[in-house]
């Protein structure tokens, strides 16, 4: 699967979203403690983070060589109050006009792709790894966010078909790497019910 046409399917998939927002909705309950700005805000980091790194100078080590590599380190003890702060300035920073604020996350993103290699090791808040590599973590973004904010705004809770199949991949590495794998396929199979299968994320 081409990871870059995955990533701008997500992130097509995401503005549209963002454009369904009602003005009454930005302050609605998103997800947690957000509210849908601040979940906006957060998703929108997918975009921002893909400029930003490609931007910097390559580092001449990969320390992050596979996608379960990557959630394990993303995941440590700490990161969620990093990560809901980090959502609420974002969604600040959104300003007057959100989607006009993501449809130029979206372009800085798409073009910074447009002329950068997937073998280019790229600096990522946790450590340095391959931009085809840590593509997929941020379609996995778009699309779980992307449904999360489907959800809060009332819309229907879809993805694009190579969305959703590249970040069901992405969610299978995951469920290998933590010994979930069996309840994953049990659950997928019909075989139990999926509120047995404890959160993979």
């Amino acid at each position: 699967m081409d990871e870059v046409q995955a990533f701008r399917a997500a992130a097509d998939h995401f503005v549209a979203l963002v454009s369904e927002i009602d003005d009454q909705q930005w302050d609605a309950p998103g997800l947690g403690e957000w509210d849908v700005r601040a979940l906006v805000g957060h998703t929108g980091r997918a975009l921002s983070t893909v400029r930003d790194y490609v931007a910097q100078p390559s580092p001449d080590v990969c320390e992050i060589l596979t996608i379960a590599d990557y959630f394990d380190i993303a995941a440590q003890p700490g990161q969620p109050a990093a990560i809901a702060e980090r959502g609420r300035q974002a969604g600040a920073a959104l300003g007057s006009d959100p989607l006009a604020a993501v449809e130029q996350l979206r372009a800085d993103a798409l073009a910074v792709l447009a002329e950068t290699s997937g073998d280019r090791v790229v600096p990522t808040a946790a450590g340095s790894m391959r931009l085809s590599v840590y593509l997929p973590t941020r379609t996995f973004e778009l699309a779980v966010h992307g449904l999360d904010i489907a959800r809060a705004t009332g819309q229907e809770p879809e993805l694009p078909d190579e969305v959703a199949a590249d970040a069901l991949a992405t969610a299978s590495a995951i469920a290998v790497r933590k010994g979930q794998a069996a309840a994953l396929l049990l659950a997928l199979c019909g075989r139990t019910p999926f509120d047995t299968l404890a959160a993979i994320v």
